[in-house]
């Protein structure tokens, strides 16, 4: 027996329209449906914004349906406008396979490869639209699009509206290789849903157009929300910009720390697009949540909840102990692995110091510049707001010998109720 993905899909807000909701209901709870959604290999990660379709393609798949992630080297080489104001900078096809490679190491930590009849299939488009020939589109695609129908779509028309702005024929046409990526998918591997964000839409129904047109039969699509602050800004960016899924673009402490920073008023409806938690579980963390708002519980287990799925559950419980640290959680300093204290010296202030052992504490500060001068640290201590590794430091007389050194390498200071330090021993 099949679930209800569009059911589940829709509880949890990743449906905001679908082309035939009955139809497709139906046929869910019917048979196994194969599903795509296209992801065109613009940066060598994938971002936050693109966790939703991603999360989509995962339910279908616990549902017991078949995803289909859709790495679009072949449209990426051209670019969607939907939504752009302005003609994109075209990518090299070095490039835009560099990007591919990347996107197919993500995909995989997300969908199940390897489950049976239900596996994931990871499909690239250029494998079918570098063999189409010009005349192919045109004769066997391009006729079944009406200009007035392409013309009148909102990012188009702004476009040709402004003299400032201009639309190139080949961002104009993309819509036709989408469609026609549906087309493939159906005729291939019997796919019958399409999913996107909202500015997706019209790109979405002119491949079911294109597949009842070819073909006579009846395929879907389906749309999800995107997401923006109660500021008008895209869900996702800050101010340096993306939230990357790739470690090395956004480090996994700053990745917790984005979810944990989110809006109250969003945290509901975040919990339910981001992560595997049921409703239950959701409905009453909000409870938990609502009772002492400020103690942010919500957002701190949909911090650890995505950061577990998208960087592993020991990447994400390092993470969440770094900022406990950081935001006032007592610690024993022994018990800090090298890993944790790695992360905490990339996220504070920090500093060289050589290890010539003993070293008075007041110079070893001044000296790798935890603080301004020798005499900056006394009136810290002095006013018993100096610890190291967790401690207080009483005695400004005080020597740091090798037992003080965490790990081999760090030594880490709390100046003050917020201020914080690494000294990293050479």
């Amino acid at each position: 027996m099949f679930s209800d993905a569009l059911k589940v899909l829709r509880e949890r807000g990743h449906v905001e329209w679908c082309s035939n909701d009955e139809a497709l209901g139906e046929l869910f709870r019917s048979e196994m449906v194969t599903a795509y959604v296209g992801f065109d290999p613009t940066a060598d990660s994938l971002h936050v914004g693109h966790l939703i379709p991603i999360m989509a393609l995962s339910w279908i798949q616990r549902c017991g349906h078949r995803p289909i992630p859709l790495a679009g080297m072949g449209t990426g080489l051209i670019g969607d406008p939907s939504g752009k104001s302005k003609e994109r900078n075209l990518l090299t096809i070095e490039k835009v396979k560099e990007n591919v490679e990347g996107v197919k190491r993500q995909l995989a930590s997300f969908l199940d490869f390897d489950c049976g009849d239900n596996s994931a299939v990871l499909i690239n488009n250029y494998d079918w639209l570098s063999e189409l020939t010009f005349l192919e589109v045109l004769r066997d695609v391009g006729k079944h699009f009406s200009i007035n129908a392409m013309v009148s779509r909102e990012y188009v028309k702004s476009r040709l509206e402004d003299p400032d702005k201009s639309i190139s024929y080949t961002e104009f046409s993309y819509v036709l290789l989408q469609a026609y990526d549906f087309l493939h998918l159906y005729k291939n591997y019997g796919c019958r849903l399409q999913m996107g964000g909202n500015d997706q839409q019209g790109n979405i129904i002119s491949g079911v157009d294109l597949i009842r047109k070819k073909t006579g039969g009846e395929a879907f699509g389906a749309t999800q929300p995107l997401l923006l602050t109660s500021s008008g800004t895209k869900f996702g960016k800050t101010e340096e910009g993306a939230v990357w899924l790739d470690p090395a673009r956004t480090s996994p402490y700053k990745f917790y720390q984005f979810w944990v920073n989110v809006e109250d008023q969003s945290v509901e409806k975040l919990l339910k697009l981001f992560t595997f938690l049921s409703l239950e579980e959701i409905s009453d963390i909000l409870k938990l949540h609502n009772q002492s708002p400020h103690l942010r519980e919500a957002q701190r287990l949909l911090a650890y909840e995505v950061t577990t799925i998208v960087h592993g559950a020991k990447s994400a419980e390092t993470v969440r102990k770094a900022s406990g640290i950081l935001f006032g959680d007592s610690f024993e300093p022994r018990e800090l692995s090298a890993d944790m204290l790695s992360i905490l010296a990339e996220e504070v202030p920090s500093g060289p110091a050589s290890r010539n052992f003993p070293v008075p504490l007041v110079d070893l500060l001044a000296a790798a510049g935890a603080c301004s001068s020798k005499s900056e640290v006394r009136r810290l201590i002095k006013g018993g707001g100096l610890y190291i590794n967790g401690d207080r430091v009483e005695d400004d007389a005080r020597d740091v010998t090798e037992n003080d050194v965490l790990a081999q390498h760090y030594l880490f200071a709390r100046l003050g109720k917020k201020r914080f330090f690494m000294v990293l021993f050479q």
